[in-house]
């Protein structure tokens, strides 16, 4: 019998290590006996980060399984979300505790203190209220990153109203999927937003949403643009201005509580075909792991540091780690509207140098990104605040680790590469700041009190050294409950592949590295099969983005009559270095020696067929690149839907820059 051939290879190896300082150590709110107590005992443990929430009523038991996949955590427990991210601060005394730094794109500023942030939400639960809903009904959210988003997140928290908050970028189309699936009574958005130092509409794409969706009574539109945007298209008897309708209201409720498993908030995972998914998450273990894994990853210390994610609201990151964790820890954070590069490159580290920022966290879309930009201008600014730095998002190649430490970390504060996603919540993968020796790459282990290993096809947990399909093997408190209207869907998606073992597992690929440690290896739709080798692309960017002209790079497999699929690149140089023509001759140099040093990094098999320098790659505007669009190119095919990228013209300049060359040997 042939043996089997392993579910993903493994290629590349990474031998620098970085411990934690002693002093970080010293003062870290992670300690290293946390994996032996979660291990010995896993329901005490999540016991303990549940005791660390204001609950109205104990739970009688901590996991109830015997319904799996439906799992119920603190069961019989009763909280209010709302009244553990703001009024407990406040009647503790920190009501004027700066909770959110706010800063515009145009350079507007706010400060949101505990106490006013309570205001608010009470004012706007008040006024849902007022609008006829209530607990279990559902609300729509379409906004940019400002105050009023987190408000209204907040107060359908605090009345037990389910909110599905939609990405501000997404189409009318898109919008309307989801205000229909979820049958929502009430929009929130507004007049319109900023983007990149312009003011453009945002209610008018949300009219042509809402053209007879049936389930929607009223649609509340914050004012941020104003007269600068012209007239606002409005519908008499449905449409609301957020703050006449707010400044009429008490800024006083009573938050009720709520069964630990009552429904939170409703989010929709796009994938690249189907209906969206609508992940459904509670609110009792879902706060609980928000607010431990918030505490012990980014090792925050309330009242001391000032904490920036720099993720958007309409993903989970932005629900997880700017609302609910963070606010839930008493947090004093920025959160910013715009653009990286508005009104300059520098604008991150503008704002950092400002407010003393203290925890960073982002994706690496957005530090290659910043490499692009050149080493010269986080120089420019005092980024000496920053004591710990996360990932977050899509694996981070060693490189862009290497240089975000360097250059945004003073070469010491630890980094945090983590790994989650929509359905589970908070974090799952990651380091320890003040324990783990971190590695470039890695997001290394499960946290204490999560259970996840790398299998093979048949579900047996591959060695060290080797690579397969990341599972989840034991229910944990942040998880999704079911997929919005659709048991069977969530069975099906999530928990079909490794039923037998009853072993979560949403797609992505990893390996253990010979120490046993965890890397991402990217969705396994993403892997490509060359002479028989299964191989990751995100080993074969890492292999590009360290070579040192080479900011960024994506790759993927095209069809190839001599070895099933061949490996074909498109790069980023550093330096503004663009092309468009990298199978000609005048950029075949690079190509070549790019080619060897992928050849020399990983092995001769990974070689790309075809590289082709470009200006920029496809991505969505929330920063992920496009990897399907990417294949059509490469496959000769006519290129699918770009109307989720963030700048589609980008497509014209790759199609016709590839196939004006030849194949490289």
């Amino acid at each position: 019998m042939a043996e089997q051939s392993p579910a993903l290879d493994n290629l590349l190896s990474e031998s620098r290590t970085f411990p934690p300082s002693a002093a970080f150590a010293a003062q870290a709110n992670a300690t290293a006996d946390a994996y032996a107590k979660a291990e010995t005992d896993r329901e005490r443990f999540w016991e303990e980060q549940a005791e660390r929430l204001h609950w109205d009523t104990r739970w009688s038991q901590v996991l109830d399984w015997s319904g799996a996949p439906f799992a119920k955590w603190f069961v019989g427990g009763k909280l209010n979300v709302a009244y553990n991210c703001v009024d407990r601060h406040v009647e503790a005394g920190h009501g004027d505790q700066v909770a959110i730094h706010w800063v515009g794109e145009p350079g507007d500023t706010r400060d949101i203190t505990y106490a006013q942030l309570q205001r608010e939400v009470c004012r706007a639960a008040n006024a849902l209220t007022s609008l006829g809903v209530s607990a279990h009904d559902r609300v729509a959210i379409q906004l940019q990153m400002v105050p009023e988003a987190i408000i209204a997140m907040l107060a359908c928290a605090r009345i037990g109203a389910m909110h599905s908050v939609v990405f501000g970028g997404f189409s009318p189309a898109a919008l309307r999927t989801r205000v229909d699936d979820a049958s929502a009574k009430v929009v929130i958005t507004s007049d319109g937003q900023y983007r990149r130092g312009k003011a453009a509409p945002m209610k008018s794409a949300v009219d042509e949403a809402l053209e007879g969706a049936e389930s929607v009574e009223k649609l509340l539109v914050v004012r941020r643009t104003g007269d600068e945007i012209g007239e606002i298209p409005w519908k008499e008897g449905r449409d609301l201005w957020w703050h006449e309708l707010l400044d009429s209201q008490p800024d006083e409720h009573t938050a009720q509580p709520f069964d630990s498993e009552h429904p939170l908030f409703i989010l929709y995972t796009s994938g690249t075909t189907g209906k969206p998914k609508g992940i459904l998450h509670t609110s009792g273990g879902y706060l609980t792991q928000a607010a431990y894994t918030h505490h012990t990853v980014f090792d925050h210390k309330a009242g001391e540091d000032v904490y920036w994610c720099t993720a958007d609201i309409g993903w989970v990151t932005g629900h997880t780690y700017i609302v609910y964790g963070p606010l839930a820890n008493r947090a004093r954070q920025v959160v910013y509207e715009g653009t990286p590069n508005t009104p300059h490159e520098g604008r991150h580290w503008e704002i950092v140098q400002n407010y003393k920022v203290s925890l960073y966290y982002t994706a690496p879309t957005l530090i290659r990104t910043f490499m692009k930009w050149g080493d010269d201008i986080p120089a420019r600014y005092d980024l000496s605040s920053l004591r710990l730095l996360g990932t977050v998002g899509e694996p981070i190649n060693p490189e862009a680790w290497m240089w975000y430490r360097e250059h945004i970390g003073g070469g010491s504060a630890p980094i945090v590469d983590t790994w989650w996603q929509t359905e589970t919540g908070g974090i799952m993968i990651s380091p320890l700041p003040g324990v783990t020796h971190t590695k470039p790459g890695s997001a290394q282990r499960p946290i204490p009190g999560i259970s996840a290993k790398v299998v093979d096809d048949s579900g047996t947990e591959v060695p060290f050294g080797s690579g397969g399909y990341l599972v989840i093997d034991k229910p944990w408190p942040g998880m999704l409950r079911t997929i919005w209207g659709d048991d069977q869907r969530y069975k099906d998606t999530y928990w079909s592949t490794f039923a037998d073992a009853g072993y979560y597992f949403a797609g992505d690929g990893a390996k253990y590295d010979d120490d046993g440690d965890i890397w991402l290896l990217g969705r396994v739709d993403d892997v490509m099969n060359v002479s028989g080798h299964r191989i990751s692309t995100t080993e074969v960017e890492s292999a590009l983005v360290s070579h040192p002209d080479v900011a960024e790079a994506a790759v993927v497999g095209a069809t190839d009559e001599t070895t099933g699929q061949g490996v074909v690149a498109f790069v980023i140089l550093r330096g503004g270095t663009a092309g468009g023509t990298a199978s000609d001759a005048d950029n075949s140099e690079t190509v070549n020696a790019l080619r060897q040093h992928v050849a020399g990094e990983i092995g001769p098999i990974a070689k790309p067929r075809q590289i082709m320098v470009v200006p920029e790659l496809p991505k969505t505007r929330s920063g992920k690149i496009m990897r399907r669009l990417l294949r059509d190119v490469a496959e000769n095919r006519e290129v699918g839907d770009v109307t989720t990228l963030a700048d589609s013209s980008v497509m014209d300049l790759i199609s016709a820059g590839l196939h004006k060359g030849s194949d490289e040997d």
